[in-house]
């Protein structure tokens, strides 16, 4: 169980240490680039799933994170259940990156509405204000800020035959459109390693 928890640990620790410092030195909206214009680290938060995809109002976003909640502990548990069987580290690292993942965007949503005040387009939030925090319980909002538009097309600027509903309402196709965080990206590098190189033990659930 050792190495799983390692893992699991070190995910977690990047992807708050992270978080915490774009909450505590960014306002929404700002953005700086890391390579180019193709790779940026941009500050924006959402209410909803993995690459801010948003779900329905708040009683929507309250029942993702109970629906997390319930999630990762039935994969702690399988997990727990995996290593006992001593099944190869294969499958065990796939299933660790989707909990460390998991785990990361709930300890957000959880907790960063009590700890933190509001981020917005003009002040950078404070940790533990006076006031309190911006949220209750569950109802705090995931950080995210890893932009990579690789390819940006402009409506007005592309050949007839390209369709009109891959355009977003700025006229602009970009891919990738979506900003996401560590846990996000932990949660797709399990699940794909998962169906890349571990279809026999899928095969066998």
């Amino acid at each position: 169980m050792k190495r799983p928890f390692l893992l699991i640990a070190i995910v977690l620790l990047l992807d708050q240490l992270l978080k915490v410092y774009i909450k505590l030195t960014m306002t929404i909206g700002q953005e700086f680039p890391m390579i180019g214009d193709w790779a940026i680290i941009h500050f924006t938060e959402n209410n909803g799933m993995a690459f801010g995809f948003q779900f329905a109002g708040e009683w929507g976003k309250l029942a993702l994170s109970i629906f997390r909640i319930l999630a990762v502990i039935a994969i702690t548990i399988y997990l727990y259940l995996l290593t006992r069987k001593k099944v190869p580290f294969g499958p065990v690292f796939g299933i660790s990156m989707v909990l460390a993942g998991a785990l990361g965007n709930i300890i957000d949503s959880a907790f960063y509405g009590i700890l933190f005040s509001n981020s917005s387009y003009h002040t950078v939030a404070s940790f533990l204000p006076e006031a309190g925090g911006y949220a209750s319980f569950l109802h705090g909002k995931v950080v995210d800020m890893f932009y990579f538009p690789l390819l940006m097309l402009q409506q007005s600027e592309a050949p007839a035959w390209i369709p009109d509903f891959i355009f977003g309402s700025d006229g602009y196709f970009i891919f990738f459109r979506p900003v996401f965080n560590i846990a996000d990206a932990a949660i797709s590098t399990g699940v794909i390693w998962l169906l890349l190189f571990e279809r026999r033990f899928l095969s066998g659930l």
